[in-house]
């Protein structure tokens, strides 16, 4: 078990959150008003100067005068962008503006609604707006502390998992089963030869690195953006870099030797699970076919007639046994999963664009990466592939922010 001090889980949002020093603005119209007209005025304004594009903002805003006295603000309406921007106030709330005796000013609110919770803190320095998480997205939620600990264990495993090359820094993805807290798969890169690991599907034990050189590239991307040359072995950090080592190899190593460009490591797990599907379930083809054609047999006896279905006692067992066996099929076909679906991926480094599609493609739940990809990464540093709305799946994306002592 790992000691998830000085660990922490850090949610990667659709979209980048918005700079502190830039926050899209918008002029609004607004006013003081006595608390007792709040209810009032707030109706009328949503039927004659509704904020379409602003349902993030709150229309009204509290402050707490000396002496702990309520002060009520309210938005009136938006503001044209131009010169005279009195003089473009609707009828209608000039109106209010003259019953109500109000006194409006031009104020500033947030353009757009808050990614993250420290982006809705600095919005609400403006006015208060609304901040809700993303909810298309399963497993955004948060984390308890039992979570959290099978988390950093998972990731620990992984880390180990990279180390445990006696070269280089290569990346690992581990799938687990987040229901059961089984490993489903594992792998490295295997871009050549030297990258060849072992797959462990069942066992979650640490291996062990003696490799300093492997602790020293680790620990210097622990820091958040290494040096390039820190990544150039991982293949999602550098993609063109198989070409590079099949120009450097001699004809014998060639020949001893093989070179894959999408061998990545997330889609070695892929492949890996699919392996691990097929030893589990070895007649699925079969049993696809079989719940597609029923036996003959099945299909008469749901549109015989009563007089039918009594003939014989004989035949009555044969149809039920032939029932029961396509039903049994059915059923051993429904117990596996499609592809991923529902699975966690652990990755030491951010997925480049190919690893990260393919994760959508496999139907992954979560994903869990521990050291940024500042070349090529697809899911936070360069790209964010989870918030291409166009996409038929979403996943939620976390970084799992590691303690310098887990290099040891």
């Amino acid at each position: 078990m790992v000691a998830g001090s000085n660990w922490e889980i850090l949610h990667i949002p659709d979209k980048p959150p918005s700079s502190e020093n830039f926050l899209p603005t918008v002029n609004v119209f607004a006013s003081v008003i006595q608390p007792k007209l709040a209810n009032t005025l707030v109706r009328r304004l949503s039927q004659i100067a509704p904020m379409e594009n602003l349902r993030h903002v709150k229309r009204v805003k509290k402050d707490y005068l000396e002496g702990g006295k309520l002060q009520l603000s309210l938005i009136l309406c938006v503001a044209c962008e131009n010169e005279n921007q009195l003089e473009s106030i609707p009828n209608d709330v000039l109106q209010i503006i003259n019953t109500y005796q109000l006194s409006a000013f031009i104020t500033k609110v947030s353009k757009y609604a808050a990614l993250t919770k420290e982006e809705w803190e600095e919005q609400c320095k403006l006015w208060p707006t609304s901040y809700h998480p993303p909810t298309y997205i399963d497993g955004i939620a948060g984390f308890s502390e039992v979570d959290k600990q099978f988390v950093f264990d998972f990731m620990h495993y992984a880390i180990e998992l990279a180390k445990s090359h006696d070269c280089w820094l290569v990346n690992a993805a581990v799938i687990v089963d987040p229901a059961a807290q089984q490993i489903i798969a594992s792998a490295c890169d295997q871009i050549c030869s030297s990258h060849v690991t072992s797959n462990s599907n069942n066992n979650h034990t640490g291996l062990e690195s003696s490799n300093p050189a492997d602790k020293r590239l680790l620990s210097v991307g622990l820091q958040g953006q290494p040096p390039t040359g820190s990544y150039k072995n991982i293949s999602c950090c550098s993609p063109w870099r198989w070409i590079e080592r099949k120009q450097a190899c001699s004809e014998s190593e060639k020949s001893s030797s093989y070179l894959h460009p999408l061998k990545h490591a997330a889609i070695v797990a892929i492949d890996n699970s699919a392996s691990r599907d097929r030893c589990l379930y070895p007649n699925l083809g079969q049993i696809e076919k079989l719940s597609s054609n029923p036996p003959d047999s099945v299909q008469s006896s749901s549109v015989s007639s009563h007089s039918k279905r009594r003939r014989t006692n004989d035949i009555i067992v044969e149809e039920d046994e032939n029932q029961d066996a396509h039903t049994s099929s059915l059923c051993l076909a429904s117990a596996r999963p499609y592809l991923c679906t529902g699975y966690d991926i652990y990755l030491v480094c951010e997925p480049c664009t190919m690893c990260a599609m393919a994760l959508v493609h496999q139907r992954i739940r979560r994903i869990f990466y521990a050291l940024p990809n500042p070349s090529t990464g697809a899911l936070g540093s360069t790209y964010r592939l989870q918030g291409e709305k166009s996409l038929n799946h979403h996943y939620a994306v976390f970084r799992v922010v590691l303690p310098d002592h887990i290099i040891g």
